[in-house]
């Protein structure tokens, strides 16, 4: 009868201790499937107990050298082997987490020796150790202070220190009433001035401000509020989605102008009035227009002058004072039957509302791709208490809850599968279509899909720390960051508006003052110069000019999102396709990381396969990498293995065991030829494979060698088309790798890469970038470990791998979540397009204005006799913008040209 019993065993601290317990459960007979869970210290196993019993398995257990009791107090039981009697020490309400830097550890039992430092000390409630980032992270009481927890470790062997938290926080929100780049400069001005802000970053293309300030200084209402001085409103990232009061007003605003402005043009045509009585009554509708639709352009140039700086509402309320006022002083001071310029106030004031709502809804469209990953994310989670099911929303998901996940359903948490195999739709997260088995002990990220059964999620990560909130963080971050090129049209904006009321002026004096020639039929010679002086007011708007940069950014990081590739800053769009050199690790990164067997070589009358199963035979008792590829192998060939008795094992040498009697060695060819000297072919094999960078495991019967096994990190599929790809770019290529010069050598030689660094250091890895870097080159570094992030925080470009760990990608400037190094080449691809998008929208916001300011101020009326009207200007200003806006959404068409 088949029976499944949960065993708790106390003892193990890494992989290797739970590959122990498996492989000595799965070794009796009777034992049908065993899950061994290091967190969970506790082990499942399925067996028929007419073959084995309970007493069998502990005994397993135990002769491993592991436990069913706690060896300290504060020890936690298997999660389902818990009793009342076995409940967990709750520590007080006033339970403070503290981190320190530890310096001293050499290996991961340094960090255990720490940890088991901290076992009944008073006032402690958990210990933890990042071996690989040297951090403790303490959760003690307030009776226990930083020092006492420095003099324990003191006391243990090792030094450490306290990390001082960042009183750094920040806040993302949105901004509305701005009208042009100008705005956001004057809003970063008044942040300027501000005290505790350590960094501001204002995107007008987005409408979102992003902050970074100190806590001991202000807050987040005094950042907002800062904003609301400046003239504008601004609201956090949360309440986004709610309807905003600034929106409907605004709506409102171009409606009220379209009501009145509508009957105005038609009384303007038809005079129904009389000339002097029509112009009354364009006179009371404009003024209607004047004053509630264009207050927001008078509101906005006021707040822009008393921060001392000049915005599209500076011009837009220049030109629409200079047509209503001069036509409110003719009517009632000068001549009731003159020309009035009403009808152009009004029409003005329309078309630029409807522009800026054109302009909006395009602007939208180009964060379409981090709108699309925020509804990626699970509304509700299934939580599982006391064995029964509660519907709870995702946010309110805690670390360590279980997450009941049934087919078809979202994944609502980042977290570790305990119950329940499945295959999960991993597309949103790796582009592949194809899902993936997934079964007990393994990592599943939320928003992903779970597609054919039931499964139980222990969480591990919730909120921002999820896999998904930090690749939109990350999309995010860039999208606030200003491009180099950005500060081309910070810094000719600055001067824009000024110079552009100067040529305005100038326009009118000389058409005024200095011109001889004769006005339009209709027209005065300074109702002609005052119509030229307001179209060139109108038209020089510099809104496409501060949009040509953030809207290809934008558009150029989605593209990248939608294709796993993550730009972390809008600098570097621009900067990857600058790179002249790229240089790649080789383990993780050009390799798969983990070692193959790629060849078997029988000796005498043996076949592959005979030498294989039986090397396999062997090595399946071994948790060695090198073992556990021979055993991968035979079990991609569907080989029959017998596992041997009487195992034993000398680390660094090899393994012997005895499988049907006969005796079996593997290993270095010193170790299997003890008892007799191997024959001369079998050296010389062994040297030529070793020559080609490859290892070697000879295998031994009864003391005679039957064959050798040759293992190497195999190369990735793509590797060779990528580094391909990039010299066909004119980009060249290096390999940094700290293994051994033979294998270095023959990797590079495989894949094409041009230069070859063997046996470096990981600390000497920062100095091969730098000496790529001194010779004049833009340099790129691709990597996957924590040994790569000096030098991808060295390099020009920082690419990691997305399978690589957290340090890498924190280093990284970009980073390739399919782990694809045909990314690389996409990346630069992209960065290449993106920059030549900007340049394209830069010459058009500059031809736009170069052409249109002379035709607006009269260049081609002597010649033509061909003028701009107010309103016309009004139109060809909204369209350039639009144009700008366009051309950065047709970026969006080359996210399929990146397959290619």
């Amino acid at each position: 009868m088949q029976q499944t019993k949960t065993i708790p065993v106390y003892g193990m601290t890494c992989g290797h201790c739970v590959k122990a317990v498996t492989m000595a459960l799965e070794d009796i007979e009777g034992v049908n499937e065993t899950t061994v869970s290091l967190d969970e210290s506790c082990a499942t196993v399925t067996f028929d107990d007419s073959k084995t019993d309970l007493d069998a398995l502990r005994d397993a257990i135990a002769e491993e050298g592991y436990s069913f009791e706690p060896r300290d107090q504060n020890t936690e039981p298997c999660a389902t082997m818990q009793t009342e009697e076995a409940a967990l020490t709750v520590l007080p309400a006033a339970t403070t987490v503290s981190r320190f830097s530890i310096e001293g550890m050499s290996c991961v039992n340094c960090a255990a020796a720490i940890e088991k430092g901290f076992t009944d000390v008073p006032g402690i409630g958990k210990a933890s150790v990042n071996f690989p980032l040297e951090c403790l992270v303490v959760e003690h009481d307030s009776s226990v202070t930083p020092e006492d927890i420095c003099n324990k470790v003191a006391d243990i062997g090792y030094e450490a220190s306290a990390i001082e938290e960042q009183e750094e926080d920040s806040i993302a929100f949105r901004i509305e009433g701005m009208s042009c780049v100008n705005c956001a400069a004057s809003i970063e001005k008044a942040f300027a001035k501000a005290p505790g802000i350590k960094n501001v970053s204002i995107n007008f293309s987005l409408e979102k401000g992003f902050i970074t300030f100190d806590r001991s200084t202000t807050d987040k209402q005094a950042v907002l509020h800062v904003v609301s001085d400046a003239g504008y409103v601004a609201f956090e990232e949360k309440e986004e989605k709610a309807k905003s009061p600034l929106a409907k007003k605004e709506r409102f605003r171009f409606l009220f102008a379209l009501i009145c402005t509508i009957p105005l043009v038609l009384l303007m045509y038809t005079m129904p009035f009389g000339h002097v009585g029509t112009n009354y009554a364009m006179f009371v509708l404009a003024t209607l227009v004047q004053f509630v639709s264009g207050r927001s352009f008078y509101e906005g140039a006021y707040h822009s002058l008393k921060n001392r700086s000049t915005n599209m509402d500076v011009l837009i309320s220049l030109g629409i004072s200079a047509a209503y006022f001069y036509s409110v002083f003719s009517l009632f001071f000068l001549d009731p039957h003159a020309h009035t310029f009403f009808d152009s106030s009004a029409m003005l004031i329309t078309f630029i509302l409807v522009g800026k709502m054109l302009e909006a809804r395009a602007k939208g469209k180009t964060g379409q791709a981090l709108e699309k990953m925020l509804s990626l994310q699970a509304d509700r989670a299934r939580i599982l208490q006391d064995g029964t099911e509660l519907m709870v929303p995702a946010s309110s998901v805690k670390v360590g809850d279980l997450v009941l996940v049934r087919p078809g359903e979202k994944i609502p948490v980042d977290g570790e599968i305990v119950d329940g195999t499945t295959a999960v739709d991993e597309s949103m997260l790796t582009g592949e279509s194809i899902p993936v088995e997934k079964q007990a002990g393994a990592q599943v990220t939320g928003a992903t899909i779970n597609t054919t059964g039931a499964i139980t999620v222990r969480t591990g990560r919730v909120g921002k720390d999820t896999v998904l909130a930090q690749i939109i963080k990350m999309v995010e971050d860039a999208q606030a960051d200003k491009a180099p090129i950005q500060r081309l049209a910070d810094i000719v904006s600055n001067y824009f508006v000024p110079i552009v009321v100067t040529v305005a002026l100038v326009t009118f004096s000389l058409w005024f003052f200095v011109f001889d020639v004769t006005p339009p039929a209709g027209s005065t010679r300074f109702l002609f110069a005052f119509q030229l002086m307001i179209a060139v007011l109108v038209i020089a708007c510099p809104c496409a000019l501060g949009l040509a940069t953030p809207t290809a950014i934008m558009v150029g990081s989605g593209v990248g999102l939608n294709r796993g590739i993550l730009f972390k800053r809008a600098s570097v769009l621009e900067n990857i396709s600058k790179l002249e050199v790229i240089l790649f690790d080789k383990t993780g990164t050009i390799t798969v990381g983990r070692p193959e067997v790629v060849g078997v070589y029988p000796y005498e009358n043996y076949s592959e396969d005979e030498v294989l199963k039986i090397a396999a035979g062997a090595e399946a008792h071994s948790t060695h990498p090198l073992a556990q590829a021979v055993v991968r192998k035979a079990g991609v060939k569907n080989l029959s293995i017998e596992k041997g008795r009487d195992v034993h094992e000398v680390s660094g040498h090899g393994i012997q065991c005895v499988v049907q009697g006969e005796v079996i060695k593997t290993g270095s060819l010193k170790y299997v030829s003890e008892k007799q000297d191997p024959p001369p072919e079998i050296i010389d094999l062994g040297r030529k494979l070793s020559e080609e960078g490859k290892t070697t495991i000879y295998v031994a019967q009864n003391n005679s060698i039957i064959g050798i096994l040759a293992l190497s990190d195999v190369i990735k599929t793509d590797s060779q088309e990528a580094v391909g790809k990039l010299h066909r770019f004119g980009i060249r290529t290096g390999l940094i790798s700290g293994d051994n010069h033979a294998v270095a050598r023959t990797v590079a030689a495989e894949v094409g890469i041009d230069a070859v660094e063997a046996e470096v250091l990981p600390e000497d890895k920062i100095d091969s970038v730098k000496k790529w870097q001194q010779k004049g080159y833009r340099v790129g570094m691709v990597g996957d470990g924590i040994n790569d992030a000096p030098a991808l925080a060295q390099a020009d470009m920082g690419i990691a791998i997305g399978s690589g760990t957290d340090v890498a990608k924190e280093t990284g400037d970009v980073i390739l979540v399919k782990n694809s190094l045909l990314d690389v080449e996409r990346a630069i691809r992209l960065g290449k397009k993106t920059l030549r998008t900007i340049k394209e929208n830069f010459f058009w916001a500059f031809f736009y204005n170069i052409l249109m300011i002379p035709v607006a101020a009269g260049a081609l009326y002597p010649v033509t006799g061909l003028t701009l009207k107010p309103e016309w200007a009004c139109i060809a200003m909204w369209f350039s913008s639009l144009t700008v806006v366009g051309n950065s959404l047709l970026l969006r068409r080359f996210g399929r040209k990146l397959a290619e």
